[in-house]
C-alpha cells in the first residue's frame, strides 16, 4: 500500500504525519513495555534488583572509586547579580568575562571579602621571601 505523496494536498499531509507520528509514538510506548517485561523476568529469575546491578551513585561500588571532592568556596561574585559565584576554577562564567572587559573593572574588584584577605596574606608572603632572596644575594 503505498501512498504518492505528490498527489496529496497540504492539508492530507499534515494529517498523514500526524497520524504517523501517534504511530510511532505508540510503537515506542509499546517496545519498551516490551523491553520492561523482559529486564524484569531476567532480574526475577537472578533474584536481583535493578538496584543491584545498577548502582546509584550515592553509595555504590562507583562511588567509592570516585573518591571524594572537597567543595571549594566561591571567590568571585557578580556584583550585577550576587547570586552568581565562581571558585576561580574552570571555565570563566559568561557574566565574568563580560565584566572583566568593561572599563575599570579587574578581576580584583570582584573578589569576594573573604577572598580578598586570602589573596592580600599570599601577597604578603610573596613579598617577604623576594626581600629575604634579595638579602642572601647581596652578602
Amino acid at each position: 500500500m503505498a501512498i504518492d505523496l505528490k498527489t496529496l494536498s497540504p492539508k492530507e499531509l499534515v494529517s498523514l504525519i500526524a497520524n504517523a507520528e501517534a504511530q510511532m509514538h505508540e510503537a515506542k510506548s509499546s517496545q519498551i513495555h516490551d523491553i520492561r517485561k523482559k529486564i524484569d523476568t531476567l532480574l526475577s529469575n537472578a533474584g536481583l534488583t535493578l538496584a543491584d546491578v545498577y548502582p546509584t551513585r550515592g553509595g555504590g561500588r562507583a562511588a567509592k572509586k570516585a573518591g571524594k571532592r572537597s567543595v571549594v568556596a566561591p571567590k568571585y561574585r557578580n556584583p550585577e547579580d550576587p547570586s552568581q559565584t565562581w571558585t576561580g576554577r574552570g571555565k570563566q562564567p559568561l557574566w565574568f568575562a563580560a565584566a572583566v572587559k568593561k572599563r575599570g573593572v579587574t578581576k580584583e574588584s570582584l573578589l569576594i571579602d573573604g577572598a580578598v584577605a586570602k589573596k592580600k596574606a599570599g601577597s604578603a608572603k610573596k613579598a617577604a621571601k623576594k626581600a629575604t632572596r634579595r638579602r642572601v644575594k647581596r652578602r
